[in-house]
């Protein structure tokens, strides 16, 4: 047990070193290794998404077989995985799959996904405006405030057209300084967070691979 908790490690930190050094010292082997490396990576997590992919298909199917609730759309979501997958394998060997293919997301996915934004855009205004009158406090009141100029600032009304003074100068103000400096400030959080977990990972402190 310690020999393969030795080895896993030993191989997690070599790993990491190569593909960090390859970064700051641009040879040639360092950065032949680094691809290969990350080649691997990308393929074994492709195919960690297969036990995901299956999980769902078995959860999905159990509650068909069982005739619970929401089983007509359970049936869909495995027609649906089925039909997807089986385009995006046979896409790369015909013109007419790999059209299919795109058709279903430029048809389907795309205006799904911006279906539940335009509802998210609904649900979080209500979600405000009920904080606002059930918890009023100056945050709740200031992010009701910023949504509703947001919102007038992109909506046109009719009989007047966008709004000037919200339009071309709050709106630009909030979302490109305001939203930008905090968005900015949660990378930068993300980055250092990253930082030190792989410096952990380098120096051994944490495992994951071990399941801890």
């Amino acid at each position: 047990m310690k020999i393969r908790v030795a080895i896993s490690t030993g191989i997690a930190i070599l790993g990491g070193l190569v593909v960090l050094a390859s970064y700051f010292v641009p040879l040639d082997i360092l950065v032949t290794a680094r691809n290969t490396i990350l080649e691997w990576v990308i393929l074994l997590t492709a195919f960690a998404v297969l036990p995901g992919i299956i999980n769902l298909i078995t959860v999905h199917f159990s509650r068909i077989s069982r005739k619970q609730k929401g089983a007509f759309y359970s049936l869909l979501l495995i027609i649906g995985l089925v039909i997807t997958f089986i385009l995006g394998i046979l896409s790369p060997y015909s013109p007419k799959i790999s059209s299919a293919f795109q058709f279903t997301f430029t048809a389907i996915q795309f205006p799904v996904e911006a279906s539940l934004m335009a509802l998210l855009v609904v649900t979080l205004t209500y979600g405000c405006i009920r904080l606002l009158r059930h918890r009023p406090t100056g945050f709740s009141l200031v992010m009701i405030i910023t949504v509703l100029l947001v919102l007038l600032g992109m909506a046109s009304l009719p009989f007047i057209g966008t709004i000037p003074l919200v339009s071309d100068t709050l709106r630009p103000f909030i979302t490109r300084v305001l939203a930008a400096s905090g968005a900015r400030g949660i990378l930068i959080g993300v980055a250092l967070g990253a930082f030190t977990t792989g410096l952990r990972l380098l120096m051994g402190v944490d495992r994951p691979y071990e399941g801890k």
